[in-house]
């Protein structure tokens, strides 16, 4: 994985937006407002990726390049290592669950102005 491939990935997502508000060198990206996934740029080895509770303990335990969130709240985010230990593919499927998990979470409406529905 690259910054360039998993920063244009983000932003392909409907409502996806992006932001530096924890300094320089950690790259936020947002749905409607709301975190879904982040990123050290300048060293870029891992991202951070909200998970749902039960799976964020099952995908540690499966995979060595999975740890509980770093500096996040541990129950909701994992930290995910491009150490070549998760394939590119499944990395973008977790980030697209964390974008959903996200989506499902926003006020109804929010959800409709998002899908069009």
């Amino acid at each position: 994985m690259n910054l360039e491939k998993f920063q244009q990935y983000c932003l392909s997502l409907p409502g996806t937006s992006e932001g530096l508000p924890f300094g320089e060198n950690t790259l936020v990206f947002y749905v409607m407002g709301k975190m879904f996934a982040l990123t050290d740029i300048e060293e870029f080895e891992s991202a951070n990726l909200k998970c749902d509770p039960d799976q964020a303990i099952e995908l540690r335990e499966r995979y060595e390049g999975v740890l509980p969130g770093y500096h996040m709240n541990k129950k909701h985010w994992n930290t995910v290592l491009f150490d070549g230990s998760i394939p590119d593919k499944l990395f973008l499927q977790w980030t697209k669950d964390s974008y959903d998990l996200v989506v499902a979470k926003l006020p109804k409406k929010v959800r409709e102005e998002l899908t069009g529905e």
